[in-house]
């Protein structure tokens, strides 16, 4: 999933971020509210954690412009005030979950996976498909029931092949999913990181090329 973490203090921030890239997951992190709208204007996001006291934009103004945006991202808001009526206030804005600081990080990944099944069409918690069984949360895969052991960027791909369910997913739209904003798209990333995951999952290979089009596992 792309994911963009907007927290105000760097540490916490990139600590955040660190911990759902060990996830497979691309995240892209800011400290202000203003540069996550920017972010927000040009990339799709699964998922925003979003901090609500921000400097520049306060986080319930970024909320409440997520949500004006439309449905598909969600919005998991961390905040230091545990009230009840804080956290309602929260979801009143439009936030699809609350997490109060301190917090656990595993919880945090884990109500992350949650939101980023809930920005998609439904799909099980774990993937089948041609031989290939992949489960997010454990980070595992599996073909014809040998443990597949995969890095991070290519488990996020193949996770991305699966959920298409057949259908032809563009290096675009990988590169938009699976990698963080960093990423170049003339670098050829994409197809050598699909060459790789081909080497992993063995013979017969899995992955096909459409040519001029995409990617797909039938």
């Amino acid at each position: 999933m792309r994911v963009l973490v907007v927290e105000d203090e760097p540490l916490l921030a990139d600590a955040i971020a660190e911990w759902l890239r060990e996830a497979a997951h691309a995240v892209d992190v800011v400290y202000e509210g203003g540069s996550a709208l920017e972010r927000l204007a040009v990339n799709d996001y699964d998922v925003v954690v979003l901090d609500r006291d921000l400097p520049v934009v306060h986080g319930d103004e970024v909320c409440r412009q997520i949500t004006e945006g439309g449905p598909a991202t969600r919005v998991l808001m961390l905040t230091a005030a545990a009230e009840i009526t804080d956290r309602v206030d929260g979801l009143g804005l439009g936030a699809d979950d609350y997490l109060t600081k301190p917090f656990a990080f595993p919880e945090l990944a884990a109500r992350v996976l949650a939101l980023g099944r809930r920005s998609r069409p439904a799909a099980p918690p774990v993937l089948r498909r041609s031989g290939i069984t992949l489960d997010p949360a454990r980070r595992e895969v599996f073909r014809d029931g040998r443990y597949v052991p995969l890095p991070k960027q290519q488990f996020a791909v193949l996770d991305e092949l699966l959920r298409a369910d057949g259908a032809v997913v563009s290096a675009e739209q990988l590169l938009e999913k699976a990698w963080d904003e960093h990423a170049d798209p003339f670098t050829g990333a994409v197809r050598l990181t699909i060459l790789k995951l081909r080497r992993k999952l063995g013979e017969p290979p899995i992955v096909e090329t459409v040519t001029g089009v995409g990617y797909r596992i039938p």
